[in-house]
This record gives structure tokens, sequence and C-alpha cells, in this order.
């Protein structure tokens, strides 16, 4: 029998929050989080498949449903 385990956070993220190579920190203040108090802060790529998650405190960070990173010319 699997224990519950606490429910994963899913911070939903626009492009314009994705920094210049489609990527977010975290911790992160989008997620409500105090930085102070947190995990080392570590680079997810956002970018890449849409979303990642943080492999220290399992917040999912993603791109909200129709937002794009890039122009791609």
């Amino acid at each position: 029998m699997n224990t519950p385990t606490k429910k994963e956070a899913v911070v939903e993220l626009l492009a314009k929050d994705l920094n210049t190579n489609g990527g977010i920190f975290c911790p992160s203040p989008r997620a409500d989080m105090k930085l102070w108090n947190m995990h080392p802060r570590i680079y997810l790529d956002i970018a890449q498949s849409g979303a990642a998650k943080c492999p220290y405190c399992g917040t999912v960070y993603k791109l909200k449903e129709g937002e794009h990173f890039g122009g791609g010319h």
C-alpha cells in the first residue's frame, strides 16, 4: 500500500515569465516561496518541453495552455 504524498505544487507560467533562455529558477517567488528558506537555486528549462519539475521540492512549472516561447525565425 502506498502512503499518500504531499500534492505537488503546479505553477502556470506565461512566456514572458521565462528568462531569455526559456527557463526559470527554483525556488521562485512565482511559486510563493520564501527564497531564504528553500533549497539551492537551480535552473529549469521550460521552453524545451513546456514544463519542468524541480528535483528538490517537486514544484512543477509549466507554460499556460496556448503560451509559446520564442519566435523561431
